[in-house]
């Protein structure tokens, strides 16, 4: 039996949908169709017009049209003064948020795609003058548009699909999982993301680890070293599985040489400094691994430089590989 999935936009970029037409598949279409997935509405693959999608949308509220995930793109703006009358849906005056919190009622599962309908993100920044929030968190407080002690029909909260954008990939295999029946309160972290991708960091299989393991960091964006001692990345607390699953099935930011700036966190849009820089306290940065006490990343930095090899440290401020490995011969038998 299909999975009936409604896809909404409310206030963002459009950037998770792109994300999701960039899916590392041949045909996208078809992989969902063989997962059991069937799209009820997308904004940018559904044939139906205006006139249908209301049809649809009334009839999923009437129940003559079975509604298994309602998925919302975008932070749900709540303002001028709670009215939602900052975003109506065309074609029927109404808010969208208005649409949003009866469609909630209706669905099995209610899916945030992205940390703008996670947490309220970019749109929610400040001053905020659009009151914009998440689907159930406004940044990490509990709450958002349909309130901390939400369930779905399924009995699940929302279901946080975290990331500006998503992977594709975080965003299907959420999907097989709720057709397979596979997902339940134990797949999902203490933030409702899918565990997954959230129990990975996006440290873990980055290329960049040598030089973090020696504290051998990058002076600028261009160069091959660590940069998370002066160039603002997150990647040994950001929890994502960037650099295990790659976008396009090749690329990640800190492969192409942008820090992480933890994208999938509630928060992240606000980090109270430029993104390309780390805060320090004493020259040590303020971001540490997010399970390790100060005491030893000191101790572990201070005896890691000591012992960088000169390949190494070269490298980490080079854009390509100056130094290469040494080739060492087997000693004979």
């Amino acid at each position: 039996m299909a999975l009936n999935v409604l896809w909404l936009q409310s206030g963002g970029c459009g950037g998770c949908s792109m994300s999701l037409l960039c899916a590392d598949t041949p045909d996208l279409p078809a992989q969902l169709h063989a997962g059991g997935i069937h799209l009820l509405w997308h904004p940018a693959l559904a044939l139906a017009g205006q006139h249908e999608l209301v049809q649809l949308l009334n009839a999923c509220l009437d129940g003559s049209q079975t509604l298994d995930v309602l998925c919302v793109e975008g932070a749900l703006l709540r303002g001028p003064n709670g009215s939602g009358r900052f975003h109506r849906m065309a074609g029927t005056g109404l808010p969208m948020t208005d649409w949003v919190r009866r469609l909630s009622q209706r669905a099995r599962y209610v899916m945030a795609v992205g940390s703008c309908a996670a947490w309220g993100g970019f749109s929610a920044s400040a001053p905020n003058d659009t009151e914009a929030c998440g689907l159930q968190f406004e940044d990490e407080h509990r709450g958002g548009l349909l309130g901390a002690d939400f369930t779905a029909g399924s009995g699940l909260p929302v279901i946080n699909v975290a990331g500006c954008p998503t992977h594709p990939g975080w965003v299907i295999d959420t999907w097989m999982m709720l057709a397979d029946g596979s997902l339940n309160r134990d797949s999902l972290d203490s933030l409702g993301r899918p565990r997954f991708y959230a129990d990975q960091l996006v440290h873990h299989a980055c290329t960049r680890n040598e030089y973090y393991e020696y504290k051998a960091s990058a002076a600028q964006p261009s160069d091959l070293g660590c940069l998370m001692e002066n160039l603002g990345c997150k990647g040994t607390q950001a929890h994502a599985d960037c650099n295990i699953r790659l976008w396009n099935g090749q690329g990640s930011c800190v492969r192409a040489g942008y820090a992480c700036i933890s994208c999938t966190a509630p928060g992240f849009q606000d980090p109270g400094h430029a993104f390309h820089i780390t805060p320090k306290l004493a020259g040590i940065p303020i971001g540490l691994p997010s399970d390790m006490p100060k005491a030893w990343f000191v101790a572990l930095a201070s005896l890691s430089k000591s012992a960088t090899p000169r390949r190494v440290k070269v490298n980490s401020h080079s854009d390509h590989v100056v130094v290469p490995p040494m080739t060492r011969r087997k000693p004979p038998r």
